[in-house]
């Protein structure tokens, strides 16, 4: 990791040592766990679509596979939850490589349709086979991960354990794209057929960074499905995965704190929103709970046009213009 990276890491850290102590009300603590959630399934998508340069649009169905793996062996077969989902870890790694492989042969548009099939049939298979999945009315009853006697039941226990494996999650990606492999996905980003000619094993590398950020997503579903104890398949669908790749994106897909900002704003805004939805109606003002699509869709707009890069870069170029703008500057002799 570079230097920057590591200021990163201490920043963040400190951040979420210090939320609890700022907000101790358990629907906010709940809202900023889902954040955590949403902040690893996107730092995976991230290493896919900003590093290797490949759009997903089925991440949704990764988080499935974990989620409902992690329901049924520690519901019905006993599992341990760890066992669980390093067994849903699995499962969808395996998948990965058998929808992967195929699909990854396609490029552009053709593999986001391929993703994009691929999420809308698990999302399917959840709802339709009830016998295993319980269709719509879902899975309850799913225990709680826990560290011997320290049972991770609240929702202040359960924030520190996410958003410590969101720093985890995030550090080990960090280290791969600075490493052989994260120069080999840059280059395939940047030309597949030059990169193939440079020595770069692009099939290999390709494959690998999707089985790496359907783990990710994965262990995501295994972390919700703990925490909320009960699944089903409504948070699984296609516009889930389409509400991913939005967080990627406004974020700056090119980097990987860009993935952390967008998750984390794309997460909070509709919580927002609803904040200055209730204000607004406290002081008369007659708001209607529809403006908030509205907004929400405008503020999307606006960062898209003006911030193609999204906001980490954004931010990052507007910084070094203001900086050079009222720096002071050495006078001429």
């Amino acid at each position: 990791m570079e230097r920057r990276d590591y200021i990163g890491i201490g920043v963040l850290l400190a951040m979420v040592i210090a939320v609890p102590f700022l907000v101790d009300n358990p629907y906010y603590l709940g809202v900023l766990v889902f954040t955590a959630l949403n902040c690893l399934t996107c730092i995976g998508l991230s290493l896919l679509m900003g590093y290797a340069g490949q759009i997903s649009l089925g991440h949704a169905a990764f988080i499935a596979l974990g989620a409902y793996s992690s329901a049924l062996l520690t519901t019905l077969a006993g599992w341990s939850p760890w066992a669980a989902m390093g067994a849903g870890a699995v499962i969808s790694a395996v998948v990965a490589v058998i929808v992967g492989v195929p699909s990854l042969r396609l490029k552009g548009h053709y593999l986001a349709m391929a993703t994009l099939g691929f999420s809308a049939i698990v999302h399917i298979v959840a709802i339709a086979a009830v016998d295993i999945t319980g269709g719509p009315q879902g899975i309850g009853g799913i225990p709680y991960l826990s560290f011997g006697d320290l049972v991770l039941d609240t929702d202040i226990r359960f924030y520190y354990f996410s958003w410590a494996v969101v720093i985890i999650g995030l550090i080990l990606a960090l280290n791969l794209i600075h490493s052989r492999m994260g120069r080999g996905l840059r280059a395939i980003h940047g030309s597949e057929d030059a990169a193939c000619a440079a020595g770069v094993h692009t099939a290999l590398y390709k494959i690998q960074i999707f089985i790496i950020s359907a783990v990710y997503a994965s262990i995501s579903g295994s972390l919700y499905a703990s925490y909320a104890t009960y699944i089903d398949p409504g948070p699984f669908d296609v516009m889930h995965s389409v509400l991913l790749v939005t967080m990627v994106a406004v974020g700056g897909m090119h980097r990987l704190w860009g993935a952390v900002i967008g998750a984390v704003l794309l997460s909070l805004l509709p919580e927002i929103l609803s904040s200055f939805s209730g204000y607004f109606q406290m002081i008369g003002l007659d708001y209607s709970q529809d403006y908030d699509i509205l907004i929400y869709g405008g503020i999307l707009l606006a960062i898209m046009l003006f911030l193609p890069e999204g906001l980490f870069s954004g931010g990052r170029s507007l910084f070094r213009y203001l900086y050079q703008k009222f720096s002071p500057a050495e006078e001429e002799g």
